[in-house]
């Protein structure tokens, strides 16, 4: 079907439903139509311009034959000739499948992998840089989890990202992240290699996953580390184990039991639903894995270089060297090229 036949179906299909929720239509097949509408107004927007500018541009064509409106003419097909392709390059993108996890809130989950205690501190350090990032988008930033390692890293930190597409924004984030830089503990100046890795969950809600209470262990223990004389004395931490997957999430950040188990279920609901994402969507599943890895120093997405301040990723070949600003929360540029690279490869699938 060629570009033109798509788009005229668009705009039958938006005329349809208005004329359908003209007729009072009501309860679910009202909800129905207006989402829908809705979803379609914008690109029958945009198809609008596009015929308004492929109309003014056969005029232009048929002044070109009168010697007093040529120059006229010219100068309208000038100006058309970048904004007709670039309104049917936004078309195209509109009309890209969605994924319905993008406009979600995310859990963002951290882990030391290759490297020792300093692949510690390089993962509290990425754990605050993505906080700073959740600041500047007006994002909420909650610590589920943040175990420390005594000496300014951590072993493992998890956070709860909520906001309008906070998943469409970080998903790319997922896989190993390689530092290179020399430690404060290193006496002889060498440059040393660490990773971690990073994953990031689109948020799920109890009726995405439909989780039976049967098919859970739950597990409460006395927390360790952190948290005074509290810790020792109440069996205050959760550990939840799903059976039918496998899947195992332990909390014991809050003081209460109660809390803590609803932490839990919170990040249950989001591992599983990420795995039905997977299952459903059998390319996205390798993506994920070849992205994730497992966080050896020779796999990583992008590699932070101290002495010589830039980052790299490599899945796009895009160097900054603007590393601490990077640091700082700075992440929209390496954001902005991952989408736009993502959305060309999609659109080139189209074609």
């Amino acid at each position: 079907m060629s570009l033109d036949d798509k788009l005229d179906r668009i705009v039958s299909r938006a005329e349809e439903l208005r004329a359908l929720l003209g007729e009072g239509i009501g309860g679910e097949a009202y909800v129905k139509a207006s989402r829908e509408l809705s979803e379609l107004t914008p690109i029958e927007e945009r198809i609008g311009e596009l015929r308004a500018a492929e109309l003014s541009s056969r005029e232009a064509e048929m002044m070109l034959a009168d010697p007093e409106m040529k120059e006229l003419a010219e100068a309208e097909l000038f100006e058309l000739k970048d904004r007709i392709p670039a309104l049917q390059q936004a078309i195209r993108i509109a009309l890209l499948p969605k994924d319905e996890a993008d406009a979600r809130s995310a859990i963002l989950e951290i882990r030391p992998a290759a490297g020792g205690d300093e692949a510690g501190l390089f993962s509290a350090e990425l754990f605050q840089m993505y906080q700073k990032y959740a600041a500047s988008q007006g994002w909420r930033f909650e610590v589920l989890e943040y175990e420390d390692t005594g000496l300014g890293g951590i072993k493992g930190a998890m956070a709860d990202i909520n906001g309008r597409n906070v998943f469409a924004r970080l998903k790319y984030e997922s896989g190993v992240h390689r530092v290179q830089r020399v430690p404060a503990t290193e006496s002889q100046g060498r440059i040393h290699t660490s990773t971690v890795t990073v994953a990031v969950l689109p948020e799920a809600e109890e009726v995405d996953v439909d989780i039976n209470e049967g098919d859970l262990r739950i597990d409460v223990y006395r927390a360790s580390g952190a948290g005074g004389q509290h810790v020792n004395k109440t069996d205050s931490a959760v550990r939840i184990t799903h059976i039918p997957t496998g899947i195992v999430v332990a909390m014991q950040e809050e003081r209460s039991q109660h809390k803590n188990r609803a932490k839990a279920m919170k990040i249950l609901r989001s591992r599983m639903y990420e795995q039905q994402r997977s299952r459903i969507d059998a390319t996205r599943a390798a993506d994920r894995k070849s992205q994730v890895g497992t966080g050896d120093r020779s796999e990583r997405i992008r590699t932070y270089n101290f002495p010589q301040g830039r980052v790299s990723d490599h899945r796009i070949n895009l160097t900054l060297y603007k590393i601490d600003r990077v640091m700082q929360g700075e992440l929209d540029e390496f954001i902005d090229a991952l989408t736009a690279e993502d959305m060309a490869a999609r659109l080139a699938e189209q074609e």
